[in-house]
C-alpha cells in the first residue's frame, strides 16, 4: 500500500498549459495511423469509378494477377458479401456505379508503387448512363426530406410570414449561395487493416473510435469487442473523419480477402470523391421590417444536394430559428438526389453557410433601414429562444458586438460604401453575428490511482489537433486535486470507455464530463481506503448517460461578433483582408492558449471560405476539376494578416461540471458574411454567390 498524493487544492483549468503532448509530435515519436507497419504487410489502391453513373460491366483481374508484385485485384465479380443496408459503405457490392470516384475496384501489391502503377493500368469495362451533377433551386426532383442534420426538423413555421412580408415596410428578398467546399485536413485519411482469427485491429484516423468499431462489427458480422480500433494521433479532420468512409471498409475488407495486412493511403486527389465534402447551398433569404429595422418577419429557404447513395441534408437554416426576434416565420430545407459523392460534416455545419445567408441579409437589412449593423442586430435581440420558447442557458451576443465595436475600433464608421481609399485600395469594414449550439453526449470513463502516485484517466475520445489530450489532463488534475504533471490521459483507443464522437463542438463538454464524474468517484474509494493505493492500483468509472439526459432544458448556445477589414484594388478587384477580430461567448475557458488556436483557426478558415474556397463540378465528366491543392485554394500566409480573438468572461451553471461550451467551430460561423459585408462597404458591390473571385467585382 502506498498513500495517494496529498489533495493540492490548485486550479490548472483556466491555465495556458502547453500541449502535453507537444514533444511527441515535433520530434516524430507521435504515431499517426500511416506510420504502422505490421510483419508481411502489402499495399492496396483502390480504383475508382470513371463514370458519373452507370455498371461496371467487367474487370480484367486475369491480366493483372500476372504483373510482377500484384497479390490481388477484387472487385464486385469477387468479393467477399457484407452485412450492411447502407448503399454508402456497401463497397464492391454491387455493380452500380452512383457517382465519378466511387471505389469499384482495389489492387493488392507487395509493394505501394506495384500498386499503384497496376491501379492506374487496370482495364475496366463499363455502361454509361446519362448523369446529373447539376444543383439548382427549381430542379424537379427537389424534395423534403423527413429531418435535416442532427435530428432537426426539416420545415418550421410561425405565425404568417407572407403576409407580414407583403405588409412590411422595409423587405430585403435575395439569394445567396456557397459552393461546395472540401475538408482537406493536413493528415490525408489512411487506414491500416490486420486480421487476427476472427478479430480485426485497424489504424485509422478517426474523430469517433467507438462508432467505428460499432460500424465496422456490424458490416463483418462480428461482436464490438471483436474490433479494435486505435488512433492516438490525428493530423486534423474538420469533420472528415468522424463518420466511417468506404475506404475503410474496402481496406478491411481487402484484408479479410488476402489473408495478410493491408495498409490503404489515400492521396490528395482521391479524398475529393470518397470522404465528404460540404454541400452547396442556394438559399433565399427573406427580411420584412419596421423602418427602425426591428424585424416582423423571416424565412430562410434552402435548396442543397445529396448523393444517389445516401440521404445527407445539412441544415442550414437551423441558425435563422435562433438568432433574432421576428413574430412571423419560417424555415425550409429541400434536397435532391444528384449522381454525386455524398456531402457531410464540414466544419460548422448548417451554421457556417446558412448564417453566411442571414448575415449578409441583415447588413442588407442595415443599409436599406439606414442603421447601424450593430444597432440593428441589438434592436433584434430575443428575450427567449424564438423557436422552442425555451430561455437561455446565457446570451451574450450583445456584449461581444460592442466589445468587438470598442477593440475594432468601429464607432464613427462612415456607412457610406467607397468612402475609404488607401492609394488605389478601396477600404471597408463589416461585421457578422455567429453562434453554434453548446451540445454535450453521454461519454463514459476510468480514472485509476497507481501505485506510483500517478493517475492514468482512460476514454475513447479523439484529440484531432485542437488541444483534447491537454485540456482533458487540466480537467482531470483539477478533479482529483492532483497536478497535471501526475496524470496521463489515455484517449484514441477502442478499447477505452466509450466517448461521443470528436464533433459538433461537444468533445470536450461530454468527455470533461464523464472524467470529472469518474476522477470523483475514485476520490470516493480513496477516501473510504483512508488515502490507501494498494499494489494493484484503484480505479472507478463513470457513465454520463443518465446525467446528460436528465439535465434542465433550456437553449444553451455559444455566441460570437465577426468584424473584418478589407481592402480592395479598384483596378484589378484583387481582396485581402488585413485585419479579423473576433469576440465571443463561449462559457469558461478552459485553456487559454489551445482556445486561441482554435478560435484564430476556424477565424482563418472562415476568410478562406470567403476568398478562395471552391470545388468546381464538372457538368460534361460528373467529377470535381480541382482536386489537389495546386487547384482548390486555400488561405496561405500570406493570406493571413492579422486575426485576432478575444472572448467574454461568462459564467454558466447550466452547462457542465466545467462551465464550458463548445469553440472549435464558432471561429468560422459569420466570418464569411463580416469579409463579404466589408467587400460591399468598400465597393458598393454586393457578392451574394462566395467565393468573393475578383471577376465578380471588376465590371
Amino acid at each position: 500500500m502506498t498513500a495517494a498524493p496529498p489533495v493540492t487544492g490548485a486550479r490548472h483549468v483556466g491555465e495556458a498549459l502547453d500541449r502535453v503532448d507537444g514533444l511527441a509530435k515535433v520530434t516524430g515519436s507521435a504515431m499517426y495511423a500511416y506510420d504502422h507497419g505490421p510483419a508481411d504487410l502489402l499495399h492496396a489502391v483502390p480504383v475508382e469509378a470513371a463514370i458519373a453513373r452507370g455498371e461496371v460491366v467487367q474487370v480484367d483481374v486475369d491480366s493483372m494477377l500476372k504483373r510482377p508484385g500484384v497479390v490481388a485485384a477484387i472487385w464486385h465479380g469477387n468479393a467477399p458479401r457484407l452485412a450492411t443496408s447502407d448503399e454508402e459503405l456497401a463497397v464492391l457490392q454491387s455493380r452500380r456505379v452512383s457517382y465519378r470516384g466511387q471505389y469499384i475496384a482495389v489492387v493488392v501489391a507487395e509493394t505501394l508503387e506495384d500498386a499503384r502503377e497496376a491501379a492506374r493500368t487496370l482495364h475496366v469495362q463499363y455502361a454509361p448512363e446519362e448523369h446529373d451533377v447539376g444543383l439548382r433551386a427549381d430542379h424537379p426532383k427537389m424534395y423534403r426530406p423527413d429531418a435535416v442534420n442532427a435530428g432537426h426538423p426539416t420545415d418550421t413555421e410561425q405565425g404568417d410570414p407572407d403576409a407580414a412580408l407583403a405588409s412590411a415596410p422595409v423587405v430585403v428578398d435575395e439569394v445567396y449561395s456557397t459552393p461546395a467546399e472540401h475538408n482537406n485536413p493536413m493528415e490525408p485519411h489512411a487506414t491500416v487493416a490486420e486480421w487476427h482469427g476472427d478479430g480485426l485491429t485497424v489504424h485509422e484516423p478517426s474523430q469517433n473510435v467507438t462508432g467505428l468499431r460499432a460500424t465496422l462489427a456490424s458490416l463483418f458480422g462480428m461482436p464490438p469487442a471483436h474490433v479494435h480500433v486505435v488512433s492516438p494521433y490525428v493530423g486534423g479532420g474538420f469533420g472528415s473523419k468522424a463518420k466511417v468512409h468506404p475506404h475503410v471498409i474496402l481496406a478491411a475488407l481487402t484484408a479479410k480477402q488476402v489473408g495478410r495486412p493491408v495498409k490503404m493511403a489515400l492521396t490528395r486527389r482521391q479524398m475529393f470523391a470518397a470522404t465528404a465534402y460540404r454541400t452547396p447551398t442556394i438559399q433565399r433569404m427573406r427580411l420584412g421590417a419596421e423602418p427602425d429595422g426591428r424585424l416582423v418577419a423571416l424565412t430562410h429557404d434552402v435548396f442543397e444536394q445529396s448523393s444517389a447513395l445516401a440521404e445527407f441534408a445539412e441544415q442550414a437554416a437551423v441558425p435563422s430559428r435562433t438568432m433574432y426576434a421576428a413574430p412571423h416565420r419560417r424555415t425550409t430545407h429541400r434536397l435532391v438526389r444528384l449522381d454525386v459523392p455524398t456531402p457531410s460534416w464540414m466544419r460548422a455545419p448548417g451554421e457556417c453557410p446558412g448564417m453566411f445567408a442571414l448575415e449578409s441579409a441583415m447588413d442588407e437589412l442595415a443599409i436599406a433601414c439606414g442603421v447601424d449593423p450593430i444597432d440593428l442586430r441589438v434592436r433584434n435581440e430575443p428575450a427567449a429562444d424564438p423557436h422552442s420558447g425555451l430561455p437561455f442557458s446565457s446570451r451574450n451576443l450583445v456584449g461581444c458586438l460592442r466589445e468587438g465595436a470598442r477593440r475594432f475600433g468601429w464607432a464613427g464608421r462612415d456607412p457610406r460604401p467607397g468612402m475609404r481609399r488607401r492609394g488605389r485600395l478601396l477600404v471597408g469594414t463589416g461585421v457578422a453575428a455567429a453562434t453554434f449550439p453548446a451540445l454535450r453526449a453521454p461519454s463514459s470513463a476510468s480514472a485509476r490511482a497507481e501505485p506510483d502516485g500517478r493517475y492514468t484517466v482512460r476514454i475513447a475520445a479523439a484529440d484531432i489537433g485542437t488541444g483534447a489530450r491537454t485540456v482533458l489532463t487540466q480537467i482531470a488534475a483539477d478533479a482529483l486535486g492532483s497536478t497535471p504533471g501526475l496524470v496521463t490521459v489515455e484517449l484514441g483507443d477502442s478499447a477505452l470507455p466509450r466517448a461521443a464522437v470528436a464533433g459538433g463542438s461537444m468533445g470536450t463538454a461530454s468527455w470533461g464530463t464523464a472524467v470529472v464524474r469518474a476522477c470523483e468517484a475514485l476520490r470516493e474509494r480513496l477516501s473510504a481506503v483512508g488515502g490507501a493505493v494498494p499494489a494493484g492500483g484503484l480505479e472507478a468509472t463513470a457513465d454520463t448517460t443518465q446525467e446528460v439526459r436528465g439535465r434542465q432544458r433550456y437553449a444553451r448556445h455559444a455566441f460570437g461578433a465577426q468584424f473584418a477589414e478589407v481592402t480592395v484594388d479598384a483596378d484589378t478587384g484583387e481582396t485581402r483582408v488585413p485585419r479579423l477580430l473576433g469576440v465571443f461567448a463561449v462559457g469558461r475557458i478552459l485553456n487559454p492558449k489551445t482556445a486561441r488556436s482554435q478560435l484564430i483557426g476556424g477565424m482563418t478558415m472562415g476568410l478562406s471560405m470567403a476568398l478562395l474556397e471552391e470545388s468546381i463540378m464538372d457538368r460534361e465528366f460528373g467529377d470535381y476539376l480541382n482536386r489537389d491543392l495546386a487547384q482548390y485554394h486555400i488561405a496561405a500566409n500570406a493570406d493571413v494578416r492579422d486575426v485576432q480573438a478575444f472572448w467574454l468572461e461568462e459564467d454558466d451553471p447550466h452547462l457542465n461540471p466545467m462551465g464550458s461550451k463548445g469553440i472549435g467551430e464558432i471561429g468560422i460561423v459569420g466570418t464569411a458574411a463580416a469579409i463579404a459585408n466589408a467587400v460591399h462597404h468598400a465597393t458598393g458591390v454586393r457578392i451574394r454567390d462566395l467565393p468573393i473571385r475578383l471577376d465578380k467585382l471588376v465590371r
